[in-house]
């Protein structure tokens, strides 16, 4: 809604918008050490992060993890080397360097991040000079008595809504099941793939189970569902190189027939795996608190104890 666009960019600041027309910024994307590391970021005052705010003595520290650099499939290789010249800013066979905020700037070869600075060049984790696209699965139902009723919260008189949240094992905090959209993937496999991986444990299951799954999965991802964002993520692991974006799409359970039968558990990159109450007390991985209000004012779900805060902080 335009309401709570315009409550997050009074929040959050910053001269880009979204798909949504939302407005976001920096602030995990600014945080050290970098994540797995012991990298400082050069620190960069909020009024500088903008590109377009002259900054001549701007130097960030260069890091690109060794995992990345050891080449694995799913990373580029290093700027310099002889035979890569990704295409930026289109489809380059089967990776898409297209960002889903528009066109970005590329300087000195080098993709930069839309947002702003954030004192640290190079790829970080991050696999793709660029955007690097995920997908967010958020699956919900509404809360329910011993009876099957709906639950209300006693406060604001609304149902409360769950969704199926994982603890993350790179940093323990919990976070919207999802991952790294595959090159030539559509985001529709990804999101269910995803879904399957780290809320079902799916890659440990036999054919058979994995089968059955796919049988119980497939009514509710065939179903009529909202996209909930579409765009740049404020995520640690964002340098002025390489950046997430992702497409967070709600998939609900009104009945909550589909989800009883299915047996969550954890795998993949997941540690825990679990319905959560969705409420603004709830703190999250990277922007994923603002993807779940979202969903509850699609759903008319509860989300704040206060009725007259609008905005959520």
């Amino acid at each position: 809604s335009n309401l709570s666009a315009s409550c997050w960019s009074r929040l959050h600041p910053v001269n880009m918008f979204n798909s949504y027309n939302v407005k976001f910024h920096h602030r995990k994307a600014l945080t050290s050490p970098y994540p797995g590391s012991h990298i400082e970021r050069s620190q960069v005052p909020e009024d500088k992060v903008g590109w377009l705010t002259e900054w001549e003595d701007y130097n960030p520290v260069e890091y690109t993890a060794k995992s990345v650099l050891a080449r694995p499939s799913w990373a580029d290789p290093q700027i310099n080397d002889e035979g890569f010249s990704p295409k930026f800013n289109e489809r380059d066979g089967e990776v898409e360097r297209k960002s889903l905020n528009g066109l970005y700037v590329v300087e000195n070869g080098r993709p930069r991040n839309p947002v702003g600075r954030t004192g640290l060049t190079g790829r970080g984790l991050l696999g793709r000079w660029g955007p690097n696209h995920a997908a967010d699965p958020v699956v919900t139902r509404w809360k329910r008595d011993g009876s099957g009723n709906k639950v209300a919260h006693p406060v604001s008189g609304k149902n409360i809504l769950q969704f199926v949240a994982i603890k993350r094992r790179d940093c323990g905090e919990w976070a919207i099941p999802g991952g790294m959209v595959d090159p030539g993937e559509k985001i529709t496999a990804t999101l269910k793939r995803e879904f399957e991986e780290e809320a079902l444990n799916s890659l440990q299951k036999s054919p058979e189970e994995k089968a059955k799954l796919e049988k119980q999965l497939q009514k509710l991802f065939s179903q009529e569902h909202f996209v909930v964002y579409r765009g740049y993520v404020d995520d640690p692991r964002n340098t002025d190189n390489a950046w997430m974006e992702t497409e967070a799409v709600n998939y609900h359970d009104e009945t909550g027939e589909t989800m009883d039968n299915l047996p969550l558990e954890a795998g993949d990159d997941a540690g825990v795996v679990k319905w959560v109450d969705i409420s603004e007390k709830l703190e999250l991985y990277a922007s994923h608190s603002y993807f779940i209000k979202l969903v509850t004012e699609k759903q008319g779900a509860h989300w704040s104890e206060d009725p007259g805060s609008e905005c959520h902080k």
